[in-house]
């Protein structure tokens, strides 16, 4: 059936913009040269809590340099999006809302 040939298709579009995402932040990590890695990033969403983990995630990016500051905060939310969250069932806001949108064609 089409519908669940476009959810696959959808699905390879978020697993590839994960990995988008990751060397985005393995480039941003290095730029700014952080003692954090794509792990602490990876683990912080994933165990997520509340609404100061994304704070933590933006803190670990804080280099000081303004400039940084706007790609820092779209590419941590886009990090937010597309990564695993336990309370989400190890699964990401996209494919959470994936998950839904094929739900409500049914």
């Amino acid at each position: 059936p089409r519908s669940k040939r476009d959810a696959l298709q959808r699905g390879r579009q978020i697993f590839a913009r994960r990995k988008e995402i990751e060397q985005e932040l393995l480039e941003m990590l290095k730029a700014t040269k952080s003692d954090f890695t794509l792990d602490h990033v990876r683990d912080t969403i994933y165990n997520e809590e509340d609404n100061n983990d994304m704070q933590k995630i933006i803190a670990m990016f804080d280099d000081g340099d303004p400039e940084n500051l706007s790609n820092m905060l779209e590419l941590v939310t886009d990090a937010w999006n597309y990564f695993p969250h336990k309370v989400l069932g190890g699964i990401s806001p996209a494919e959470k809302l994936l998950e839904h949108h094929n739900q409500t064609k049914i």
